[in-house]
């Protein structure tokens, strides 16, 4: 069975816009805790150089003002060379789906700032989630 993690996430006043619901943007600020909160789970406190290269969003339904907590999940759905592709949803209280994402991730060197080959040992890791 994949790795996954579920990660409830407060709302905040100020996450709402003048149209009386959570804004677009802050949608992607609840994905990226999901997706911190999976590789935290998998690598502990092991830094990661990790990039966010591509993010694909579809908006479902609104968060409406006054939706005090989500619930968004993070999986793996594959792993390249150098990258692995991620699926978050976030979900609104009684499960119904607000948003869901596709990203690509790339691990980097700091040193020269480009993509580089998982090791060894965070591809066993990272295969593990899949």
């Amino acid at each position: 069975m994949p790795f996954s993690v579920e990660v409830p996430v407060t709302v905040r006043w100020r996450d709402f816009d003048a149209l009386g619901h959570v804004n677009n943007a802050v949608f992607l600020t609840f994905l990226e805790t999901g997706r911190d909160r999976f590789f935290h789970s998998l690598v502990g406190d092991t830094f990661l150089d990790l990039v966010l290269v591509r993010l694909e969003i579809d908006f479902t339904a609104e968060i409406p003002m006054g939706t005090e907590e989500v619930l968004v999940t993070c999986r793996a759905t594959g792993i390249g060379r150098t990258s692995m592709r991620t699926q978050e949803q976030i979900l609104l209280p009684g499960g119904a789906l607000a948003a869901q994402s596709e990203t690509v991730i790339v691990a980097r060197d700091a040193a020269t700032r480009s993509a580089r080959p998982w090791t060894d040992e965070e591809r066993v890791v990272l295969e593990g989630a899949l």
